[in-house]
């Protein structure tokens, strides 16, 4: 009989004191450091990840029933690393799949946006991945999102889940 999987503990709900930032950062790449080594076990990154939550005041926090620590993120804390397009126009669905082991389909729940690369002018794609935790689209499959959109009323983007996702410029939800 296979195990039941395990839901995400409920960070939303604890509100513990403060305790400080400690000396983790979540690399553009979406690599984990502690203390500037990376984190390379797998199950250690996920753990961490369970308990991730980016506050109102913009910045992102460990968070246990009992203390709420401070830690850098460069960009977004997950990285999408996988694909999947489904059905074609407005009945295709897209779904993703993080460094973390998250599988997302892009809906109303989980809006993808567009933001223009600093120096480059290109475009970074991200999708919401929980409570308003963001996976940074990686580059390769950002050329397949692009194989995957389409033009609608003038604007270019990518239909998913029955909604059709311009290239805009957006504010990052809170």
């Amino acid at each position: 009989m296979a195990k039941a999987a395990k839901g995400l503990p409920p960070v939303h709900l604890w509100n513990p004191p403060f305790c400080g930032d400690i000396d983790m950062r979540i690399a553009a790449d979406g690599t984990w450091f502690y203390m500037n080594s990376p984190i390379g076990r797998k199950p250690l990154m996920k753990l961490f990840a369970s308990v991730l939550r980016l506050d109102p005041d913009g910045k992102f926090y460990l968070v246990t029933p009992v203390e709420k620590c401070g830690i850098r993120v460069d960009d977004a804390p997950f990285t999408a690393i996988r694909m999947q397009v489904e059905g074609e126009g407005k009945n295709q669905t897209i779904r993703f799949e993080t460094n973390t082991d998250d599988e997302v389909t892009v809906d109303a729940a989980h809006p993808l946006r567009f933001e223009t690369e600093s120096g480059t002018d290109g475009l970074k794609p991200y999708v919401v991945v929980r409570s308003n935790l963001e996976a940074l689209v990686s580059r390769a499959l950002f050329y397949d999102l692009v194989a995957a959109g389409t033009a609608e009323n003038g604007w270019f983007g990518v239909w998913s889940s029955g909604r059709f996702l311009p290239r805009s410029r957006t504010p990052r939800p809170l």
